[in-house]
Parts: C-alpha cells; structure tokens; sequence
C-alpha cells in the first residue's frame, strides 16, 4: 500500500469533528465575551453535534474523506467552499424545521458556520501539507501498457505517495534483456529501494533470478496491478490476463450480502414507485401537451448472465424528429425524472440499484469482439447506478466509443472484484451528489 488511505481518512474525519467542536465553543466565547459554562456549552453540543455528524456524511458525499489524486488537491478549495454552503442549508432548515431542542441559534449558527468554514479550510490544508511531506522512496516501475504512463505520472506528481519513480522500463521498448545492467546500476546509483513489477507479464520470468537475487540487497517488490488499483479505484485493463479472473472474481455465494442487497432493491424500489404513482398525472400530462403520445418509452438491454431484460423510462425524445430531445424531456433527463419507471425493473429482479449500468444488445455484440473480457461484466445483475458513473468523468453514451468503454469496463470490473455492503452505501451516497449537482446545474 502506497498510502494508509483509512488512517488518513479517519484522521480527517476526527480532525474536522474536533474543529467543529471548536467552532461552536469559539462562536459562544465570541457571543458571551467569556468563557462558556460547560453546561451551556454542551446545551448547545447536543443539537450541534448532530449537525456536525451530518455535516461529516456532507464531506464524505463530496469526496473530502476520498484518496488524494492530484485532481482531487486541485479541486479542495472549490469543493470544501461547496460543501460548506451544503452544510449551512442542513443547519438552518435543522433549527428551523425541528424545534424539539428549544433553541434557534441565530447568531451563533451564523458565526459556527463562519469559523468552522476558515478553520476546515486551514486544517485541510495543513494536512495536505502534512501528508505531502512524507518521505518518496526512490523507486523503479517495469511494465508495458498506457497504465504504466498514467501510474508513473501520478506517483511523480502526487505529493502524497510514497514512491518516486527515478527510472521507467517499458518491456513493449526493450524486448531483450540488456536493460538488466542498467537495472542494477540504476538500483545502486539512485538507492532505490522498490520496484513496481508486472509479474503476470511472461517477458518478466527470465528475468526472475536476477530479482530474487535482489531481495538480499533489501529491495521490495509491488505488483503494478495493486498498485494502480489501490490509486485509481479502477483495474488496468492492458496488463491484465486470465488468470487474474481466475485470482480476484468469484461468484461464491454470500447469503448475507444478497439478502440485504435484495432487500434494499424491494425496500427503495417500492419507494422509488410511491414517487413514480405522484408525479405520474404531472409527468404524463406534461409529456402529452408538448408532444402527443407516448407516454412511456421500452427499451432492450442486456442483463445478467447475458439475458435480455426490458426497460421503461418516461419518454423524452420527439415522436416526430428522432435524436430531438423535447423540452419536457430535456428536464426530465436532468432531474432523471425518465428514470423513475425503472422501479419496476429492479422490483421484479431484472435490475439492482447498484451494478454495473445495462448496455443495449448491439453494442454488447460489438465490445464482445473487440474490448477482451467484456462480457465478465454481465455476471452480475446490472443496476441503476455502478461505480463507473461515480467515478468516470465522461462515460460513454449510447454511442460506440471503445476507449471510453475500456476505461468503464475498469470500474466495472474494479466493482465486481470489490463489491460488498459498504462499497454499495459508498455508490449509493456519490450517486445521490451527482443528482444533487445535475440539479444544481
């Protein structure tokens, strides 16, 4: 493990309660002139401590608890400045909304969110810098593929990781193995310590004694694979091959977590369907008066173990003009209002609320043949949301678009070598941001 991602993260998570804690005592200080009693103080930490928690779930939605990408450092400012902003509605419609605690903090609430805004804006950013300081090992990374590009690019310029790459060795480059002497001397010259590996790679094993000749010399060994998961959330495709299917994908039966999985689909699709029941009459007729019938639109997709399934979604394309999408539809595209019949699908089992998202039978017929393993992907049922939509900045639409489908399938394989209760809650959750966001926009 290149970074302890859970330490961090709870460090933060403790760090930014205490703050919050601050905040408050600082903003009665600030009010009474001195120092607070401690039972006024803790009269005021009840119903504030529960908005700091939700406040924390706000930060875990908005990715602030997640790995540090050099994307992520890039963004903090802009993402900590639109969480508060989350965070001082939640606190206002709290007080305001459920007087059970029998205080409505006016100023206080105000100044809470002031000081709380500067100082976990400060925090964060003395952890970064903090965790930026860590020691690089010099390090050496031997592999073939894009992912050797992007992963060497990201550990040199994420201040955060532990490696620093001194040298790169590309075996689609050096197909014989003349680069051993260089090899050592580099080891020796730069002191490195580590050497990122692809070991699934056959070009590797006539290599192998000089490596194990290394250890002695108190080198240490990473797969490239671990690696680029452990920072990417996502599985390198290129250096992947069968027998990583065989290591890291098992369909062994998990009573617990079908249950609950399945219980979960009944419990929100039935909820997700009292919804669908109200906005019906509105939906309906909106669609009606801009467009005529229909009302509905069924669509075909490929569900788990290769079956066809059907799918309705409220109509949003022009019965007339097809590809134009109707003014009614264009909304109910960006509130993903079209979607709300959908609750039938994962009622009646044919879909989940996570899995990876169904694709249209023609274009699995075409990636079949041309994107290798990407029929792995329909092992599971398919789901309303998936990891690839979190984390993929452009997924692919209903278009063919094999690169960008290479680099979903890596989520959706990322998924199903990972899946379980709390990485659902954690799709779940991003899910309902990226709603929120689309909203907002």
């Amino acid at each position: 493990m290149l970074t302890n991602n859970k330490k961090e993260s709870f460090l933060l998570f403790l760090g930014d309660l205490i703050i919050f804690a601050l905040s408050l005592w600082l903003s009665l200080l600030l009010r009474d002139g001195n120092l607070s009693s401690f039972s006024s103080y803790l009269s005021h930490l009840i119903p504030f401590g529960i908005v700091f928690l939700i406040w924390t779930l706000v930060f875990y939605i908005a990715g602030l608890y997640d790995k540090y990408t050099t994307l992520l450092r890039e963004k903090l400012p802009m993402t900590i400045f639109n969480a508060q902003l989350v965070n001082s509605a939640i606190a206002v419609l709290f007080f305001y909304l459920i007087p059970y605690f029998g205080i409505a903090p006016k100023t206080i609430l105000f100044v809470v969110i002031i000081i709380s805004f500067v100082l976990i804006y400060f925090w964060r950013i003395y952890v970064q810098i903090i965790f930026g300081t860590r020691h690089k090992e010099p390090s050496i990374i031997i592999g073939s593929g894009e992912e050797l590009k992007i992963l060497e690019k990201e550990i040199n310029n994420n201040t955060r990781l532990g490696l620093r790459f001194v040298s790169s060795i590309d075996l689609d480059k050096n197909e014989s193995l003349d680069f051993i002497k260089e090899l050592t001397d580099k080891i020796y010259s730069e002191k490195v310590s580590v050497i990122v590996v692809d070991l699934k790679d056959s070009r590797i094993e006539p290599i192998l004694p000089h490596l194990y000749n290394l250890i002695f010399s108190g080198i240490r060994f990473l797969d490239i694979d671990e690696i680029y998961e452990n920072i990417f959330d996502r599985v390198p495709l290129s250096l992947l091959k069968y027998s990583w299917f065989l290591e890291n994908i098992s369909l062994a039966p998990n009573a617990i977590y079908n249950f609950l999985k399945r219980l979960s689909d009944i419990v929100f699709g039935l909820i997700i369907g009292i919804v669908f029941i109200i906005v019906l009459p509105f939906v309906a007729l909106a669609i009606y008066l801009e467009d005529g019938r229909p009302i509905f639109y069924s669509h075909e997709r490929v569900g788990k173990n290769d079956k066809k399934i059907k799918i309705s979604k409220f109509r949003s394309m022009s019965a007339l003009e097809k590809e134009k999408i109707t003014k009614v539809g264009a909304f109910l595209r960006k509130t993903r209002l079209d979607e709300l019949p959908q609750f039938w699908a994962v009622i009646k089992g044919d879909l989940s609320l996570i899995g990876p998202r169904p694709e249209k039978p023609d274009l699995v017929d075409l990636y079949d043949k041309e994107i290798p393993y990407y029929n792995i992907r329909h092992l599971i049922k398919p789901g309303l949301s998936g990891w690839a939509q979190i984390c993929q900045e452009n997924p692919p639409k209903f278009e063919v678009n094999f690169e960008d489908t290479k680099t979903k399938l890596s989520y959706d394989l990322y998924y199903l070598k990972n899946k379980s209760a709390m990485l659902d809650l954690k799709i779940a959750l991003k899910t309902i941001k990226a709603l929120i966001s689309r909203i907002g926009k």
